[in-house]
């Protein structure tokens, strides 16, 4: 049997990308694994994160995976080149991609960029999208309710509108383009399109990092190669098996979706 693709986040969010690696590369089998325990990382300190980033990616590599996909914005931002040095595999993580979409999309050439507060400190999304075009203008926020809502299924109702509408109304008819720099504010998405309106795309990183996942396996001569659908994929976290499979199921549509839990301190 071909090597799975590992995926790995600080929680359920990294379900945004496994979801689209299922939609565009249904043949690819994928190991998930959400640090549930330890959610949310964009709240750690740079070198707790890179910690939790080097046990999670050491977990996946011993489970035998040919790619690693870091589905977590915090450690894309803060962690990913040491990671990318130390791994066995390729890495891939999902901060330039959104990016590069971003640029193309822009028409009034003015970003705004939502993430956690380690994601918006590093500065990264601001560094690489002048790399690309020095002409855009960027607004950055750090938007640090989003994540505890999403893991605890909160995705609509007066909760999430309120903070949704207190992180964002500076943005609104300021920015033309918006990247949701977390892979779990995709799934405020409706709240998030409410609040900023028609004028304004957002960007989902997840959608586009898959891309590149694609194009790298390729490369490396590492795509499956098998006309059939995947049906081995394994999903792991740090606590709470049956609140991930709640949301799980929510998120993916599958029912009998097998989630084992971890102590990822051994890693």
């Amino acid at each position: 049997m071909d090597k799975a693709i590992g995926i790995f986040d600080s929680g359920i969010g990294g379900l945004t990308v496994a979801r689209e690696i299922l939609r565009q590369l249904p043949q690819e089998n994928i190991i998930y694994f959400g640090d549930t325990a330890r959610v949310p990382y964009g709240t750690k300190s740079a070198k707790l994160v890179g910690k939790y980033a080097v046990q999670d990616a050491h977990f996946l590599t011993e489970c035998g995976v040919k790619l690693l996909v870091v589905a977590c914005n915090t450690v894309s931002a803060i962690g990913l080149r040491e990671l990318s040095h130390q791994s066995s595999v390729p890495v891939i993580g999902v901060v330039e991609s959104g990016c590069r979409t971003a640029v193309k999309a822009t028409k009034e050439k003015k970003i705004g960029v939502i993430g956690t507060e380690a994601t918006i400190s590093s500065g990264i999304y601001p560094k690489t999208i002048k790399e690309l075009d020095p002409d855009v203008q960027i607004m950055c926020k750090a938007c640090p309710l989003f994540v505890p809502l999403v893991e605890e299924g909160r995705l609509d109702g007066e909760i999430p509108h309120l903070a949704v509408r207190a992180y964002l109304s500076s943005f609104k008819d300021e920015v033309d383009t918006l990247i949701l720099g977390c892979t779990h504010y995709p799934m405020l998405r409706t709240v998030i399109e409410k609040e900023m309106g028609n004028r304004t795309t957002l960007i989902d990183s997840s959608k586009e990092i898959v891309i590149e996942v694609k194009e790298l396996l390729r490369k490396k001569g590492l795509l499956t190669s098998t006309g059939q659908a995947a049906n081995s994929h394994r999903y792991f976290v740090s606590d709470d098996p049956e609140k991930f499979k709640k949301m799980a199921r929510l998120f993916l549509g599958e029912e009998n979706i097998p989630v084992e839990e971890i102590n990822i301190e051994e890693y």
